[in-house]
């Protein structure tokens, strides 16, 4: 008996965490949303590009577009132009669009849209990088300066992220001589990012610049500089104005490198102009737009990868649980009498087609109707099954007429009760004849109004649309429901109502 009970707490043990660990997988990891309603950003992207073309010269621009190999997924990409000729490619882990066109005149306009969102998967891409690189060659004045500032870096650093840290913020100190000398009075930061790779190039320490745009809705920009450097297990990032390391999470990585954002062969004149809006988007529909999207197919493996039909088949059949722990909740703890366990979970997956009060009053009288019926039948002492088929070919003649009769008085409601399943109505009124027979007609009133609670308790609770979501989409909180069923078979305490039952007794006894 003893190791049957350590058997039962193991198995429990396991059920429960085994749920609550896919659960938080899907959660934390996976990043699925909890709530139907939640909601997640949908960011619209478009780059202007306008410029010059000269009349007699073929046209030829070449602008960098996102790479979205970190934390975003592209939902749509599009190239916008009037007669030109569009091609991507990637050059050095960039993408790189190309517009050409054989001739065009005057002022030109083209568009690059990019609609993406975050990146939902767990499993985001890992672009290693170079962990050493040769120095910078650099003579006279200027490599003594460097030298100077390396110096005081080394000390006041332990590691590539404390190193890279003090070299930005000795570059960014105006006031040093060394720093005058390699700015040569351009303070800008794209020439201080050009000296802070010059000094680190002599600790042999490798650094690149990436080009940032800010996902801020409704405000006009242009690229933002920074500097990243590879530590042998992830990328660091570092503001090149004031030392801070880590990319915000609004920023959009856009091209890395020292080449410009847009080159233009036969224009003049170009300029990139951008502007950004976001809007809200069901998170659910949304993951799996970047499912279909990415390469992730996270959502493939779940219930949202079968057809909608069956989806909708199975909100239903993983609320079945629900409906019967409610059914075992009020049988074992409060000690609500029902026909069994299943029979009024099937009768509250009725009233989904029939809604609740509706539902009710149909059961009543067809319940009625037919233990009549019964109660008529035993005097002329058929047996059980003859008996059996004449109150199922009378439900089926009841729900008939009361169908008819509905549509005739435009109750269009009433058409639903075809759907109440009709061998449960029949062994349900069976049943209550026999408990009649055997306990008298209190019992069995008793027994069908506690039926009738206990579905309808089962069919309020299985309808809540919150928690529908939740089960489905995460159903392995259905085995957290097993591991409790299973403590509840051991369970041999007093029932609420026994306890309510025994009360004059206990004070007998005090007495």
């Amino acid at each position: 008996m003893r190791s049957l009970t350590l058997h039962l707490k193991l198995l429990i043990a396991i059920l429960v965490v085994l749920g609550i660990s896919v659960t938080a997988y899907q959660i934390f990891v996976l990043g699925i949303p909890v709530t139907e309603d939640a909601t997640d950003d949908l960011w619209n992207i478009d780059a202007k590009v306008e410029f010059v073309a000269n009349a007699k010269d073929p046209i030829k621009i070449q602008m960098f577009v996102p790479p979205l190999s970190r934390d975003y997924v592209s939902l749509n990409e599009s190239f916008i132009s009037n007669n030109y000729g569009v091609a991507v490619n990637r050059v050095d882990g960039n993408r790189k669009v190309t517009w050409s066109a054989r001739r065009a005149k005057g002022n030109q306009t083209l568009y690059y849209r990019l609609v993406l969102t975050k990146r939902y998967s767990g499993e985001k891409s890992k672009v290693k990088g170079p962990t050493f690189r040769d120095s910078i060659a650099v003579e006279g004045p200027e490599k003594i300066a460097a030298e100077a500032l390396l110096a005081p870096i080394r000390q006041h650093s332990a590691d590539v992220e404390t190193f890279i840290g003090e070299a930005i913020k000795r570059v960014n100190n105006l006031n040093d001589d060394n720093v005058k000398l390699l700015l040569g009075g351009d303070p800008s930061t794209a020439n201080k990012a050009r000296i802070v790779e010059l000094v680190l190039s002599i600790a042999h320490v490798p650094v690149e610049k990436v080009h940032t745009i800010r996902l801020v809705a409704d405000q006009p920009q242009m690229p933002e500089l920074w500097l990243r450097s590879f530590n042998g297990t992830d990328w660091l990032y570092f503001n090149p104005e004031t030392g801070e390391q880590g990319l915000p999470t609004d920023r959009l990585l856009w091209w890395t490198g020292d080449e410009n954002l847009i080159t233009v062969d036969g224009g003049k004149k170009a300029n990139v102009t951008f502007s950004l809006n976001n809007s809200e988007m069901n998170a659910i529909r949304l993951a799996k737009l970047t499912d279909e999207n990415s390469d992730a197919n996270f959502l493939d493996y779940s219930l949202y990868g079968l057809p909608l039909q069956t989806q909708q088949t199975f909100m239903i059949m993983v609320m079945i649980p629900i409906g019967v722990l409610v059914i075992l909740i009020l049988r074992n703890l409060i000690g609500i009498q029902t026909l069994g366990t299943f029979t009024p979970v099937l009768i509250a997956l009725a009233f989904r087609e029939t809604q609740l009060g509706f539902g009710i009053v149909l059961f009543t009288i067809i319940t009625a109707l037919g233990l009549s019926l019964r109660s008529y039948l035993e005097h002329l002492k058929l047996q059980m099954l003859p008996r059996l088929s004449v109150v199922l070919t009378f439900v089926v003649v009841l729900i008939a007429a009361i169908s008819l009769f509905s549509h005739k008085l435009g109750l269009e409601r009433g058409l639903s009760v075809a759907l109440f399943p009709m061998v449960i109505l029949t062994m349900t009124i069976e049943r209550l004849s026999i408990t009649w027979e055997e306990r008298g007609g209190g019992h069995a009133m008793k027994v069908a109004i506690g039926t009738l609670f206990a579905a309808s308790l089962a069919h309020l609770i299985m309808s809540v649309p919150e928690l529908v979501y939740f089960v489905f989409t995460f159903p392995a909180v259905l085995l957290i429901l097993v591991g409790f069923m299973l403590a509840m078979g051991r369970y041999r305490g007093y029932r609420l109502t026994e306890l309510m039952r025994f009360k004059a007794f206990l004070k007998k006894v005090d007495a």
